[in-house]
């Protein structure tokens, strides 16, 4: 084997040529954990493209990634923020368009051999290449996620995925985002093989001795035929596919529909044009203000991942978790425990089917996993394997933490505090999943009150990516920089937020929902309200949010809020109806909505009117609706940076976006406000103010910020 001495040591890049003609491509970033593509490399391929060119003992090249972990986790989208005009970033597009065209075109054979994440420019890199083999570790996976940060492939993506595989299907993972796991890839004739990781090597090898591939397509049935071979077919497909994106979109987002463009354009008028539509598609992209604030979405997550809960204070260890309550929040406590930190969970309930619930709300995820082959048996088995059940604190005594999840009762919170103070170790944390009890209330009559903690989650736990971690006046260090750690491992986004009712999610959702009741009791039809937020951008509207909730818990925030916080919580007491009548939403089929007959939740009760004593008649824009119910969303989280309640206005953009479904195309309501200008969020305040009333004023915080010309960003 003979190994080439002249690549610089800052090289990403080494080529090794072996005695058979085979050339092994190594990609390897230094002090990188990951390698991610940079501008930078294209002059660094290019050397190694003309050095394989001038060897003519070389008959085939494997490009195969250093790290054992990851093949290409996608380019690095930092270098976009340099852009100054849409132009400088189509240069960046069509950049990485030669670079990979210029692999395609090479005359001897390149193999893409995939270990790991293959996402993004990663993938574009491997779609460049003239086969591809991955290995079948769970690691692997390979997508093109752009449309999450409002981009889109940049560089051939668009144009070598739908010409690989099935049109609607490389159109399904580019408006997705969504990856693609290594049965699926081989199924979709992404990678020609799939093999173990152990002889992914030796079998790139030996497809680099064959020649270039004659590509005939995918392989389609009649109706696949008719959709993606006929033009009237084509038009067909790529009309549904615009309505389709259109509503699920409500046109907040531009890359989808630009996704699309590129698609049919490279079909119908060749790959050369495609590439061209291609990059100044993506260059437009960059300076939309919809794709600035999906990046600073993906740079805060990025950052918030490497900081613990207190700088400079290190998580304690943890080996073994109980969650008290097996109801819905335990189960999926439990579960995300189990499957996702790989800890051991151990539940406890006063009822045997309590126990058993919770145990089946994991198998029944896990189940689903294994019928749709992401993942084995065996996995599911060993996930299981770590949750248990009791009925007494036994086996609990050596837990480093014990998650409360009982009902949102104060006495019986206090009790459970005191039970596991008795029952547990010294070290044990007490963390409490209340929605809206002030911990400082939880802790007051704890033994160690430096050990009990608020760690809120989201319903439903498995899916909602944020957990609100509460500190009360006396909670230590540790115990925050622990319960942040615990949060991380169970996937979850986590902010830190300071005591008080409602914390910070709740307490600016509040306001929201209030708003929403008051356009009710006005006369404004129930779909009116919903539509008008979700055509802003929320994934529902306030009146079905409620629903979903239900409406005792969703209620009951109220008084608490109103006790610290005094009338601007006040909710409309007409609502106490809704409650006499036993309607809780969704999980007794009897809310707002109505959930019987041949559309369950899809259509208003109309009884609900007279329940009320209203008559419904539209009298607001869609404008009017969301302006009145966001501003005062926006007005409250202003007040909770002032207090100190979240630490940043990165933490309340991200607890915003990831705990109540703010619109992510504006960044959160501190970047929102940001974008929109402190003085015309102040006017606007000011506005509904004169028109309905004292709960407009504008925050104090806000007013000043708006005299003295400052920003939140």
């Amino acid at each position: 084997m003979t190994t080439n001495e002249n690549t610089p040591t800052s090289n990403a890049f080494t080529l090794d040529v072996r005695d058979d003609g085979i050339a092994i491509l190594t990609m390897d970033v230094p002090g990188e954990t990951m390698n991610t593509l940079k501008m930078e490399f294209a002059e660094q391929i290019e050397a190694v493209l003309q050095q394989i060119q001038a060897d003519p003992s070389i008959k085939g090249v494997v490009l195969i990634s250093g790290k054992s972990n990851s093949f290409v986790a996608g380019a690095d989208i930092s270098m976009l923020a340099a852009c100054e005009t849409a132009e400088d970033a189509t240069a960046i597009a069509k950049s990485g368009q030669d670079m990979f065209k210029r692999i395609e075109d090479m005359p001897i054979t390149f193999v893409a051999a995939i270990h790991g994440p293959a996402l993004g420019g990663g993938l574009e890199l491997a779609l460049a290449c003239h086969y591809r083999v991955c290995s079948d570790d769970a690691k692997t996976q390979m997508g093109l996620p752009e449309v999450q940060l409002g981009l889109l492939p940049g560089s051939g993506g668009t144009q070598r995925l739908p010409r690989l595989i099935s049109v609607q299907q490389a159109m399904k993972m580019m408006l997705t985002g969504a990856p693609v796991r290594a049965k699926q890839a081989k199924k979709y004739g992404i990678v020609d093989d799939m093999v173990p990781q152990a002889i992914l090597l030796d079998v790139a090898i030996q497809m680099a001795k064959k020649s270039k591939p004659k590509r005939q397509g995918p392989k389609l049935n009649l109706m696949g035929k008719f959709l993606e071979k006929t033009s009237f077919g084509r038009k067909t497909m790529f009309n549904q596919a615009r309505k389709q994106t259109l509503s699920k979109t409500q046109g907040n987002y531009p890359s989808p529909e630009l996704i699309i463009d590129c698609i049919e354009t490279g079909l119908n008028k060749g790959m050369i044009k495609g590439l061209e539509v291609e990059a100044g598609h993506f260059g437009h992209l960059v300076k939309t203000p919809e794709s600035e604030s999906l990046r600073s979405i993906f740079f805060a997550t990025t950052e918030m991942k490497k900081e613990n809960g207190v700088d400079g204070v290190e998580s304690a260890s943890l080996s073994k978790i109980g969650v008290l309550g097996g109801g819905l929040m335990g189960g999926g406590i439990a579960f995300v425990t189990a499957a996702k930190a790989g800890l051991p969970a151990r539940i406890k309930d006063i009822r045997p089917e309590g126990i058993s619930n919770a145990i089946k709300y994991s198998y029944d995820i896990l189940n689903k996993k294994v019928k749709r082959r992401f993942i084995k048996k065996s996995e599911m088995q060993k996930q299981l394997s770590l949750l248990t059940g009791t009925l007494d604190y036994s086996g609990l005594g050596n837990a480093d933490v014990v998650i409360e999840a009982v009902f949102e009762n104060l006495e019986l919170k206090q009790k459970m505090v005191e039970e596991v103070e008795n029952n547990c170790a010294e070290h044990t944390i007490f963390a409490s999943n209340t929605s809206s009890i002030p911990i400082s209330q939880i802790a007051e009559k704890a033994q160690r009150p430096e050990q009990v903690i608020g760690l809120h989650y989201f319903s439903p736990v498995d899916k909602m990516p944020l957990a609100e971690v509460i500190a009360h006046e006396k909670t230590s260090d540790l115990t925050i920089s622990t319960t942040v750690e615990l949060a991380k491992k169970q996937g979850k986004t986590p902010i830190v937020v300071k005591d008080g009712a409602g914390f910070y999610v709740n307490r600016i959702l509040a306001p929201y929902m209030n708003a929403a009741a008051e356009a009710l009791m006005a006369g404004e039809p129930i779909e009116n309200i919903d539509k008008a937020l979700v055509k802003f951008g929320f994934p529902v509207g306030p009146v079905k949010l409620l629903d979903e909730v239900g409406i005792d818990v969703g209620t009951k925030i109220g008084p608490i809020l109103q006790a610290q916080f005094g009338d601007r919580f006040a909710f409309n007491p007409s609502f106490d109806k809704v409650l006499e009548d036993d309607r809780k939403g969704k999980k007794n089929k009897k809310g707002f909505y109505n959930y019987s007959g041949k559309k369950p939740g899809k259509e208003v009760d109309q009884t609900i009117y007279t329940l009320l004593g209203v008559t419904p008649a539209s009298k607001m824009s869609n404008e009017q609706i969301a302006e009145r119910c966001v501003l005062l969303m926006l007005n409250e989280a202003a007040m909770c940076l002032d207090e100190g309640v979240i630490r940043s206005a990165r933490d309340g953009d991200i607890g915003a976006i990831f705990g109540i479904g703010f619109p992510p195309f504006l960044g959160g309501p501190f970047r929102y406000m940001h974008s929109l200008g402190i003085s015309h969020v102040v006017a606007r305040l000011k506005h509904y103010q004169n028109l309905l009333g004292d709960n407009y004023a504008p925050a104090t915080c806000l007013q000043k910020m708006s005299d003295e010309g400052r920003s939140f960003y």
